[in-house]
């Protein structure tokens, strides 16, 4: 697994990448009520706002970490964004994506480097 400064993870999977906002992230965020999720075919530069995590203290755009197109989105956040608090690296992921340039994980980092990041 992966992390950006900008709070996602990312999980590879062959040439896909399973993308989800990190605990540190939704702990900050709070209960989330609510997610807006990417469309199935919609393709991303990186670093695009892609979806919207919302809690009832404030709302968040989630930035794409690669380039790539949408596969699959995880439609069970729609009645249950809750998941993202409770099972953030289980079943709290937000979409799949075919990657279109793995040379854009190159600035990701691993757990140690990312646990860090967020003593700094």
């Amino acid at each position: 697994m992966k992390f950006t400064k900008d709070h996602e993870w990312i999980k590879i999977e062959g040439d896909v990448a399973i993308i989800g906002i990190t605990k540190y992230a939704a702990d900050a965020l709070g209960e989330l009520v609510y997610v807006e999720l990417p469309k199935i075919s919609n393709s991303y530069n990186k670093h695009d706002a892609f979806a919207v995590v919302e809690s009832s203290k404030s709302a968040s755009d989630v930035y794409i970490p690669v380039a790539g197109e949408v596969v699959a989105i995880n439609d069970a956040l729609t009645s249950q964004p809750e998941l993202i608090n409770n099972s953030t690296y289980e079943n709290g992921w937000i979409a799949k994506v075919k990657i279109s340039n793995k040379s854009d994980l190159d600035d990701a980092m691993d757990e140690t480097a990312y646990k860090k990041l967020l003593q700094d």
